[in-house]
């Protein structure tokens, strides 16, 4: 059988990661990557560092332009959100007849922004729980949980995505074919807004924050104030998806960080207004009540753009999420 035909669009910690298991499995896997990360890959290869197994891959398939590029079976698209919107134009030269998308961004508004670039027939939803960063160019440092959920948007099994499913099972990590892939999405978000803003505005790891009554009960207030949000917009959560959630946190490593802490400790640029902001927009526009949510959203503000270029952005415009000035009742 030939081996299926993947592109990753976004290869640092998420797409780094499944990417290398997906190569090391036989996949025709090709990394769309740039700078110091780029040539790291074409002159070293991929090393993954991971408590499932170290994992060296020295000849990698590594480009920066995709205009030379055959179009492939799978784009797995796992930019960070500041990059979605731009990221799209590398799309069209990987989409063929039945090339399958799928974002793997946090947040909830990654199949759209696909969707927009390569037509909606193109797209598919995905869900990725990993923890993963570049720790130097080439390097990849896994550290907990590696699973992906994808899914057809109108539920369907589709072929495309059964032999995407039989890849990443051949690749050793958990995968899932979802029909309810808007559910795991939003899922996912109310957890993720959660964890990242919490983590964040403290500068801590998970465990001091469980451990700490008053912590871990505002972390308890943000899963609520999301999860407003989401039944509010339409999206049929479980009914059991606070108790989950809160399993979830409590079963992380105490050292666990979210990637939003990571970035803030890098000095990166941060998903912010597409995370605790989000909620804070939709809650606007809902009509639901987020004071969890709007505090992190208005305490790490400054750090929005990184510190790294934060006096070069001075004069600028930041990034904009939407903090409510109206009177309150």
């Amino acid at each position: 059988m030939i081996p299926l035909r993947i592109a990753i669009v976004g290869s640092g910690g998420v797409g780094g990661y499944f990417g290398g298991r997906l190569a090391a499995a036989g996949a025709d896997v090709t990394f769309i990557a740039r700078g110091a990360h780029l040539q790291a890959l074409r002159t070293h290869g991929l090393r993954l560092e991971s408590p499932k197994g170290d994992l060296h891959l020295p000849h990698v398939s590594a480009a920066e332009d995709t205009s030379t590029l055959a179009p492939v079976d799978v784009v797995l698209f796992a930019v960070k959100l500041y990059d979605a919107e731009s990221a799209t134009r590398l799309l069209p030269p990987l989409i063929g007849a039945d090339t399958v998308v799928v974002p793997l961004q946090n947040g909830v508004d990654g199949v759209e922004t696909v969707a927009g670039a390569v037509g909606r027939p193109h797209v598919a939803g995905g869900v990725a729980y990993v923890a993963a960063v570049v720790s130097e160019p080439g390097v990849i440092r896994h550290t907990t949980m590696d699973h992906l959920l994808f899914g057809e948007l109108d539920g369907a099994r589709s072929p495309r995505l059964e032999r995407l499913l039989e890849a990443c099972h051949a690749a050793g990590f958990q995968a899932t074919l979802s029909d309810h892939i808007d559910v795991d999405i939003w899922s996912k978000f109310v957890r993720l807004s959660v964890m990242s803003g919490m983590t964040a505005v403290t500068r801590s790891p998970i465990g001091p924050l469980r451990d700490d009554p008053d912590l871990f009960a505002m972390i308890q207030a943000a899963v609520l104030e999301a999860m407003a949000v989401a039944r509010k917009k339409g999206i049929a959560l479980p009914a059991g998806v606070f108790d989950e959630i809160i399993r979830m946190t409590q079963e992380l490593p105490p050292q666990a960080k979210s990637s939003m802490l990571e970035d803030l400790e890098r000095g990166k640029r941060l998903e912010l207004p597409w995370l605790s902001g989000a909620i804070v927009r939709l809650g606007n526009e809902l009509g639901v009540e987020t004071p969890i949510h709007r505090f992190i959203a208005t305490i790490l503000k400054p750090h929005v753009n990184g510190a790294e270029t934060r006096s070069v952005r001075a004069a600028e415009k930041p990034v904009p999420f939407p903090i409510d000035r109206s009177p309150r009742g």
